[in-house]
């Protein structure tokens, strides 16, 4: 009897080529691959079943994959949370001794196109020359110009930012900058420029300065856009690569790409992205929960599709909410647990109608005391600025509204894209 029951119970433990490998094609291999942001590949049973009862531990505390939005509010098409299922069999499978199984039950591998999460891009825009990190000291943000490189008018169906060295940039924010802008007007094509600094102590510079193309920061995804839906890049438009470098001890190069597909044809909707900011706060040193507030009132009619907070190590937890022109409000995003090393974007599942004169919302608290193991110095009061050790207020937003709509009409009378030209 004792036998019987050690051989049912040998037999219902999950193996790695039956149960365990497709989990972690569908959940893990986008980025624990090769070249990808994961600090280890999880492609073969030979690379994953050391890290077995690592991958116990990750996924019973929910921290792999990262998924951080609260339950209780909204539902998300992009969400990668594992389901309990998926945890119980990882468990499991970790605690039945890792077994490889019948390698005749192993699923064909996930393929990916090389060098790219996206498909094969269309086209790939890169820093001409490699950036040169030096090993020390503080790198101010660098923004290179790459001249118009499209002649005739560009719908992009997807996109994706990728640095060369991932462990010395922060984060990459692809800029379109359309004809007639005189943003960075005096940056040279190809050349690092460091714009010069507002010096107005009451001057809020955090409106993004034009139309945001695609970022990477650790855990963002490629921005990819749902058929008849896309964004515009204008013939004669320039395109600057806002790259944020750290040092680490260690010089290094970077060149950056970004890569584009574009859509088949014009599509019937264009997406934008716009963002409620505040640049105005001074968070106090040793503040366990500081409030920050922010809006973005909507000029027009559009369909909002996405959501990503952005803060710095600070940053404890942020909430999104649109109140509609009638006065009801409604909780679309509540982050608890924000994570400043893991930069998500939120889609939602059953994307949102909004009218004229509807706010977003954004809500968010800092930590800046000596509990936070991410606070740069708990001794400083913070304010607004470009470095990991300075705060960010950001709640981004992807809004798809008529292509025929000109864009001016996006923004209410008293606030107006920053580029000169917003058609």
């Amino acid at each position: 009897m004792i036998l019987s029951c050690g051989l049912a119970q040998s037999a219902a433990t999950p193996t790695f080529t039956k149960d365990v490998a497709p989990i972690l094609q569908t959940r893990c291999q986008e980025c624990h691959r090769p070249g990808e942001a994961g600090p280890f590949p999880l492609m073969t049973y030979e690379q994953v079943r050391p890290w077995a009862k690592a991958m116990k531990t990750a996924v019973l505390q929910r921290k792999m994959p990262p998924w951080f939005a609260d339950p209780r509010y909204g539902k998300f098409s992009n969400d990668h949370s594992l389901k309990q299922a998926e945890i119980d069999t990882l468990v499991a499978w970790a605690d039945g001794g890792a077994p490889q199984g019948d390698k005749k039950d192993l699923p064909a591998p996930r393929q990916f196109a090389e060098g790219w999460l996206i498909p094969k891009p269309d086209a790939i825009i890169e820093l001409p020359t490699p950036y040169q990190i030096p090993a020390t000291g503080v790198v101010e943000y660098q923004h290179i110009l790459i001249p118009a490189p499209f002649k005739t008018d560009q719908w992009v169906q997807m996109a994706e930012a990728r640095p060369t060295d991932r462990a010395h940039v922060h984060h990459i924010i692809a800029f379109i900058r359309e004809p007639g802008s005189k943003w960075l007007k005096d940056a040279k094509p190809g050349i690092p420029f460091v714009p010069e600094k507002m010096k107005e102590e009451d001057t809020d510079t955090s409106e993004l300065p034009s139309d945001f193309l695609v970022g990477y920061a650790p855990g963002q995804p490629p921005e990819r856009f749902e058929p008849g839906q896309a964004k515009l890049i204008r013939a004669g438009s320039d395109i600057i690569l806002q790259v944020h470098y750290t040092t680490n001890g260690t010089a290094s190069t970077d060149r950056t790409r970004i890569g584009l597909i574009f859509a088949k044809q014009p599509p019937a909707k264009r997406v934008f992205t716009v963002s409620a900011t505040n640049g105005k706060f001074k968070i106090p040193a040793g503040d366990p929960n500081y409030r920050v507030d922010a809006e973005f009132e909507l000029g027009s009619d559009v369909t909002l599709y996405g959501l990503h907070p952005h803060m710095h190590g600070r940053g404890k937890d942020f909430e999104y909410r649109v109140k509609f022109p009638g006065g009801d409000t409604r909780t679309l995003l509540s982050v608890p647990n924000y994570r400043a090393t893991w930069q998500l974007w939120y889609d939602l599942a059953e994307p949102i109608s909004l009218p004229k004169g509807t706010k977003i919302e954004c809500t968010a608290h800092f930590d800046n005391s000596a509990n936070n193991p991410l606070n740069a110095d708990p001794t400083k009061d913070v304010v607004w600025g470009d470095q990991s050790w300075d705060e960010m207020m950001v709640g981004f937003v992807n809004v798809v509204f008529d292509a025929k709509v000109p864009l001016k009409n996006l923004f209410p009378p008293t606030r107006k894209p920053r580029a000169e030209v917003a058609r």
